[in-house]
């Protein structure tokens, strides 16, 4: 048996383009989203145990909120590495303005880190539905941040953020759905898109931002 071909990924225009053409080849329904929202733009973060960190600040915060903390998160802490995250009193990051269940995700993150349970670089060559089982088997990673960190901070161009409730709005919108799709049905939705479903993420962002006349909340870069 062959060796396995590894996941495309979004580091490029170029990439994003390839993924863009594909799946309107594939699904024709996405030409009319495409028209409306107009091509989506590239979006990249920083990977490793930092870009990871700040997509857990992100979990249910305004973008500006998150990105407030994490400059002074990273400022604090700087270099920003899982011992130095370790050994941070809880009392200090809580004055950073982090919250309880976030200081304990970022040393559980940390501590997996650490200890070899956790290896980000074996997770940028695995396929998306592995590496997101992968991170999510760690406490404090839930599936959207999970997802989020393989599109945007690894560029894994068929990551898919199910969950993601400005995802699943502008699926409502485009496909004229009578409800919001569940999460669940989100992964049917997007089965024909594989291997681009994150490039299909990209473009139902940018339409929900041209529909809906507001941002997505999508995750900040470490400063």
């Amino acid at each position: 048996m062959p060796p396995a071909l590894p996941p495309p990924r979004i580091d490029t225009e170029a990439d994003l383009a390839r993924g863009v053409a594909y799946l309107i080849a594939a699904d024709p329904r996405l030409a009319a989203v495409l028209a409306t929202g107009g091509p989506p733009p590239l979006r990249r973060r920083p990977g490793g145990f930092a870009g990871l960190a700040a997509t857990v600040l992100g979990q249910q915060l305004s973008t500006a909120s998150a990105a407030a903390i994490g400059a002074r998160l990273f400022s604090a802490i700087d270099p920003f590495e899982p011992a130095a995250v370790l050994k941070a009193r809880p009392a200090r990051l809580a004055r950073i303005g982090l919250s309880a269940p976030k200081i304990k995700s970022l040393k559980e993150i940390a501590r997996a880190l650490g200890s070899g349970a956790l290896d980000l670089e074996a997770i940028a060559a695995m396929p998306a539905d592995e590496a997101h089982l992968a991170l999510v088997a760690v406490h404090g990673i839930g599936p959207w941040t999970a997802d989020s960190y393989l599109l945007f901070c690894l560029g894994h161009a068929d990551a898919w953020p199910a969950g993601d409730l400005a995802l699943q709005e502008a699926l409502r919108l485009a496909f004229a759905l009578d409800a919001r799709p569940t999460a669940k049905a989100m992964m049917a939705l997007a089965e024909p898109w594989r291997p681009w479903r994150g490039v299909a993420a990209f473009l139902l962002w940018t339409y929900y931002r041209t529909v809906k006349q507001r941002d997505p909340v999508l995750p900040g870069p470490p400063p």
